[in-house]
């Protein structure tokens, strides 16, 4: 079974996977933030999903 490249919205939305430049497009754009505000929320509080969003409200 080959990739899907047309779907290019996470496969486990509920982490983010900062190594993969797929995700990271996915994510800033779904949480409105840059590239280097989601590796610093990912590194100050783990690849959950839920965990980076509240982090980044509380900015």
């Amino acid at each position: 079974m080959s990739d899907n490249l047309q779907k290019a919205g996470a496969q486990d939305r509920s982490r983010i996977n900062v190594h993969e430049e797929w995700e990271v497009r996915y994510w800033t754009e779904a949480l409105g933030v840059s590239k280097e505000q989601l590796e610093d929320a990912v590194k100050q509080v783990g690849p959950v999903a839920d965990k980076v969003r509240e982090h980044l409200k509380r900015r």
